[in-house]
C-alpha cells in the first residue's frame, strides 16, 4: 500500500479525542491518577491489537504501560517512549487544564504538551496502521512510563524489565525538529561564609553576598572541560536559581545594619556527552578558590545535590547519519515538504529526557522529537493541532521505513 495513502487514512477526530481523554486524566506524578492512567493507556492498547504489560516498580506503588505489537519477523524494531505523569496545575489558567479542550488551532490542558501529546501521537499512528490492515515485519514498542519527572524511574524500571529494541524515538515536546543531542543535568549548593561587621566597619568585614554577586555571572556564564566539540561546548551552561543571603546559615533577616556573612545559592549546570559530573564539579571548584582569592576570607563550599530515589538525567546523542534520523528526517520532509530541522537546538539542547537513560543503559541509536514545546510548562498550556497530527504522520512513515512492510 502506498505511504501517502496510509498517511491520508487518518482520522483526525479521533486522534484529538483521544489525546482530549488523555488530559482528562489527572496524572499527577505518584498520584491514583497516574495509575489510573496507565491501566486506560493498557486497555486502549488491548483494543486495537497490541499486547499490553503493566509493568509494576517502586515495591509495585507505580507501573509502566507497555505495548508490543509483534512483526512477522525480518525487520528492525522501534521503541518509542513518553512519559503520562505530569506537573501540577499553576496559577494563571483561563481554561479547564483537564477538559482537553479543542478549539481551531490548539488543544489545551496540563501536560498536553509535556507530553500526552507525544504519546497520543505514537498509539494513533500505530492504531491508523493496524485500521488499514498493516503489517510490519519489525516489532513495535510503545512505552508509556511514568516518573520521567522524578529522574526517569520509569524508563529504567523498563529498562531493567527488559525493554529495548533497535532504534528509539523519544516524543519530548520538540516543536517537530529532530534533536541529535541534549545535555545532563547537574544540580548542586554552593555555601559562602564570610565574616560579619556592623555597617560602620563595613570594610573589615567579608561580605556574603557581594561575593555571590561576583560568582553568579561567572557561573552563568560558564562552559566545561572536556567538549568534544564546539557543538558540544554549545550545550554546556551554568545556571544560579535560588539565591538566599543574611546572618548565619540559619539566615536570620532581622538585623540588616550587619553585613551579611552567609549565602546559600542553589543551581544547575549542563554538560555534554563525553564530560563527566567529576569534571563539571572540578571546574565549579576552580571558580570558588578564585572567588576566595578575590575576597581574602571568605569560605566557599560546593556540594552536588542529590535527591534520594531521583536519578540524574545523562546527555544523549546520536550521528546525523544514524538510519533513524534519516528516517524521520525523510518522513517529516514527505508530510511538510521541506527539511527537518536537526541537531542540537535551543532550547530542547538543554532538556533532560529519558533519552539520555535508553542511550546510556541500552547504547541504542535513537531521535528526539515530539510534538508541542512553544506553550509547555505554562498556564493554559498547549499544542497546535497540525502539529499534533503531522507528528501523527511523521510517526507513521518512520514506522514504516524502519520496520518495514510484511
Amino acid at each position: 500500500m502506498d505511504p501517502k495513502s496510509l498517511v491520508d487514512r487518518i482520522d483526525e477526530k479521533a486522534c484529538l479525542d483521544f489525546l482530549s481523554k488523555m488530559v482528562q486524566h489527572k496524572s499527577h506524578s505518584e498520584t491514583d491518577g497516574e495509575r489510573d492512567l496507565a491501566r486506560y493507556m493498557a486497555g486502549e492498547l488491548e483494543k486495537i491489537g497490541v499486547e499490553a504489560e503493566l509493568q509494576p516498580f517502586d515495591e509495585g506503588r507505580r507501573f509502566n504501560t507497555i505495548g508490543r505489537l509483534r512483526g512477522t519477523g525480518g525487520g528492525k524494531s522501534l521503541l518509542f517512549n513518553g512519559h503520562l505523569d505530569t506537573n501540577p496545575v499553576t496559577e494563571g489558567w483561563t481554561v479547564d487544564p483537564y477538559a482537553g479542550l479543542v478549539d481551531d488551532k490548539f488543544i489545551y490542558g496540563i501536560g498536553v504538551s509535556n507530553m500526552k501529546a507525544g504519546d497520543a501521537a505514537y498509539f494513533c499512528a500505530v492504531k491508523t496502521l493496524l485500521d488499514a490492515g498493516v503489517k510490519l515485519k519489525g516489532d513495535v514498542v510503545l512505552t508509556f512510563v511514568v516518573g520521567e519527572l522524578q529522574g526517569g524511574v520509569g524508563t529504567l524500571a523498563a529498562i531493567r524489565h527488559g525493554v529495548k529494541a533497535d532504534y528509539f524515538i523519544n516524543s519530548e515536546p520538540s516543536d517537530l525538529v529532530a534533536v541529535t543531542m541534549h545535555a545532563a543535568a547537574l544540580s548542586y549548593v554552593i555555601e559562602l561564609t564570610g565574616d560579619t561587621r556592623h555597617l560602620s566597619k563595613r570594610e573589615e568585614s567579608v561580605d556574603a553576598i557581594a561575593a555571590a554577586c561576583d560568582i553568579i555571572p561567572r557561573i552563568n556564564a560558564m562552559t566545561f572541560s572536556g567538549a568534544r566539540s564546539d557543538v558540544h561546548r554549545s550545550i554546556n551552561r551554568g545556571h544560579v536559581g535560588v539565591v538566599h543571603g543574611a546572618l548565619g546559615r540559619t539566615l536570620e533577616e532581622w538585623r540588616p545594619p550587619q553585613v551579611a556573612d552567609f549565602v546559600r545559592l542553589k543551581g544547575s549546570c549542563r554538560y555534554a556527552p563525553g564530560q563527566t559530573q567529576e569534571g563539571v564539579l572540578a571546574d565549579l571548584e576552580k571558580e570558588l578558590a578564585a572567588l576566595e582569592g578575590r575576597f581574602p576570607g571568605l569560605k566557599a563550599k560546593l556540594v552536588p545535590e542529590l535527591i534520594e530515589g531521583r536519578p540524574l538525567m545523562p546527555p544523549f546523542e546520536v550521528s546525523p547519519t544514524s538510519r533513524i534520523v534519516k528516517s524521520i528526517n525523510a518522513a517529516y520532509e514527505a508530510v511538510r515538504g521541506e527539511k527537518q530541522p536537526t541537531g542540537a537546538i535551543t532550547p530542547t539542547r538543554f532538556y533532560g529526557t529519558d533519552a539520555g537513560h535508553l542511550y546510556k543503559e541500552l547504547d541504542m541509536e535513537g531521535i528526539v522529537c515530539g510534538p508541542g514545546g512553544r506553550y509547555n510548562t505554562m498556564p493554559d498550556e498547549r499544542v497546535d493541532i497540525v502539529d499534533y497530527l503531522d507528528m501523527i504522520r511523521v510517526y507513521m512513515l518512520t514506522i514504516l521505513d524502519i520496520c518495514e512492510v510484511a
